[in-house]
């Protein structure tokens, strides 16, 4: 069955379809990821009276671990909804958080702006890591010209590892994730591959980067995070799992009480990010990424079938203009010809399976997290 015969199979309850080649149906016709959530929703998220309760317990926790220090807890801010959204719940709640972000050259300025004003209004401290552009440009083209779809793990694995190194520094025992595993569980490993897996993204740099130092770049090994999370015992807290998250309410809260403005899609707030899940993504790999985000909300009750189903439809480009508009900073910051780019979107696509990876041993770790999530050893 090729991939256009198989994105016809859609789940009877999301709109997951065949663009991820793994997917499974059961005989009701529900895909794997639904009984994925169903599975572990429970494990993962609180919700009412229930909720209350521990999210107090969580945030008595991270305040006795800072007293007198400079700082209580890390966050990661983006400018997204989600990190924005626990900048401002958190100082509700009285934490006094380091904020970190990770310059990795692809701002947008409605980014920036929105990071400014969220971070005065709020009166958190920023620290910002910039990373070395001739490094990270190179690491970055190395994934494109790998022609797997994985070019923005360079990124994620990078914050990652950034957030664990500054917490490990400055002796801050937790770091508060905006990960919400309501709106937000869905993994595809063939749709985005590689965020902890150092092995496959050193092996990809090796065999189409040009052969610089990555020293610059933030990275981590199993053994590092094994270090900072039992050795350590530095927690991530995805805050948003104790509370009832409903993505369109925190925007109206950010729009009037932080003057925060929206980027037109999910993590837009990177032009980089955009550019490639609004026009490498669909165009060279079949995936369309507001496919997975749409199914989630799907499965949160925030979201009909039929509302997912034509919010699919729009173009996945805010604009033709901004796209023209990404093309040329993407390629000028990429110093490509537009034939040369025009080349690497030729080329057959791969999957991370082709490259020396540890996919076997995530999953096993992901288990094992699982579990002690299940037992209450682990924060939510």
């Amino acid at each position: 069955m090729n991939l256009e015969e198989n994105k016809q199979n859609i789940c009877s309850r999301c709109v997951m379809d065949g663009s991820d080649p793994e997917i499974t149906y059961n005989s009701q016709g529900v895909c794997n990821h639904c009984e994925r959530y169903d599975s572990l929703v429970q494990t993962r998220t609180f919700s009412g009276d229930v909720a209350k309760t521990e999210l107090s317990k969580v945030i008595a926790s991270i305040k006795a671990s800072g007293k007198n220090k400079e700082y209580d807890c890390i966050i990661g801010v983006s400018g997204g909804v989600d990190s924005t959204y626990v900048a401002y719940r958190i100082k509700e709640m009285g934490l006094n958080p380091l904020a970190i972000h990770f310059d990795n050259g692809w701002n947008s300025e409605l980014a920036v702006s929105n990071i400014e004003k969220t971070l005065d209004k709020l009166d958190i401290d920023l620290h910002t890591y910039v990373i070395d552009w001739d490094v990270f440009s190179d690491l970055q083209k190395a994934f494109l010209n790998a022609s797997t779809p994985d070019g923005e793990i360079p990124t994620d694995h990078a914050i990652n590892a950034l957030l664990f190194k500054e917490a490990s520094k400055r002796g801050i025992k937790y770091i508060i994730s905006g990960m919400n595993f309501a709106t937000e569980s869905m993994a595809v490993r063939m749709w985005s591959y590689g965020h902890s897996d150092w092995t496959y993204i050193k092996d990809v740099y090796k065999k189409f980067g040009n052969g610089q130092s990555l020293k610059p770049y933030p990275h981590f090994s199993f053994f590092d995070l094994f270090n900072w999370t039992f050795l350590k015992r530095i927690k991530v807290v995805s805050i948003l799992n104790y509370m009832d998250y409903n993505k369109d309410e925190a925007m109206e809260v950010l729009k009037n009480e932080l003057d925060w403005v929206y980027y037109g899609g999910k993590h837009y707030e990177s032009v980089y990010t955009r550019f490639y899940q609004g026009y490498i993504l669909p165009k060279k790999f079949n995936i369309d990424k507001r496919r997975g985000h749409v199914s989630d909300l799907i499965r949160a009750g925030q979201l009909t079938r039929k509302e997912a189903l034509k919010e699919l439809e729009k173009e996945t480009y805010p604009s033709a203009e901004m796209l023209n508009h990404d093309m040329d900073f993407v390629h000028k910051k990429f110093d490509y010809t537009e034939k040369e780019f025009n080349q690497i979107m030729k080329q057959p696509t791969k999957s991370f399976l082709e490259f020396k990876n540890k996919a076997s041993k995530v999953d096993k770790i992901k288990l094992v997290l699982n579990f002690l999530r299940k037992k209450g050893i682990l924060s939510k």
